[in-house]
């Protein structure tokens, strides 16, 4: 039997065993959903709330993993774009929960009830390897 170090053990060790316990069928593709919304009124610090309230309200569609809510931040770069009010960004394990997630009511709410907040939208939809 070829001898092996110990370091060379243990590292083959832990991804025997990583591979052991999840199942092939479990490998899932992360879908990441993340929009700019601009308002139509930038500076009207009620719109701004009026929408975190409906977005707030959206992060309960249940097939959403992680949200995140945020405002431009104040870095200042050449490649950075601040020109946005809000940005919504979430993660779903997979192209058909997000599917889910765009013909669910409370989506289908959020946009008849908000949409008249915003002039334009801008949606960036990316897909990770299987993990």
């Amino acid at each position: 039997m070829k001898e092996q170090s110990r370091r060379a053990f243990v590292k083959s060790s832990v991804v025997a065993g990583l591979g052991a316990s999840l199942p092939v069928s479990a490998a899932k593709t992360l879908f990441v959903h993340h929009v700019y919304f601009y308002l139509k009124n930038p500076n009207s610090a009620d719109d701004k709330a009026k929408l975190l309230e409906g977005l707030n309200k959206l992060a309960k569609v249940p097939t959403i993993k992680f949200v995140h809510i945020g405002t431009p931040a104040t870095t200042n770069r050449d490649v950075i774009v601040r020109d946005y009010s809000i940005s919504w960004l979430c993660f779903f394990d997979s192209l058909e929960e997000e599917e889910v997630y765009q013909k669910h009511p409370i989506h289908l709410k959020f946009v008849k009830d908000y949409s008249s907040l915003w002039e334009k939208v801008a949606v960036y939809d990316s897909v990770g390897p299987k993990r």
